[in-house]
């Protein structure tokens, strides 16, 4: 028989607000499989700085989005909001690493760049 989890309500969030009033609200805990999993390597030997940056930005960004409204339209599909993000302007991705760097100081500081 398999288990049961027990339900917590909806996960605690955090919201950011940019410049044009879109608010993006990421988790405020993560498990610590999770944390392990984030602090390993990114990408393999042939892999540039710049991927394995890029794809740890990705991950975290997929592990910590909640939701994020733009324009008054809120998404909250996993798979919505990480095509959303990819699909952002260099500005908005710049906007939003800032803000999940804020984000980690202040609530998962194990996973906060130097």
């Amino acid at each position: 028989m398999a288990k049961r989890r027990a339900r917590r309500g909806p996960p605690k969030g955090s919201h950011y607000t940019d410049s044009e009033g879109n608010i993006l609200t990421l988790r405020q805990s993560l498990s610590p499989g999770t944390i392990a999993k984030l602090q390993e390597g990114w990408g393999g030997p042939a892999a540039s700085m710049d991927d394995a940056w890029r794809r740890r930005g990705e991950h975290l960004f997929e592990r910590l989005a909640i939701s994020w409204e733009i324009a008054g339209l809120p998404l909250d599909d996993q798979a919505m909001l990480l095509g959303r993000y990819r699909m952002a302007d260099t500005e908005t991705q710049r906007w939003v690493r800032e803000a999940i760097d804020r984000h980690l100081r202040e609530f998962i500081p194990e996973l906060a760049g130097p």
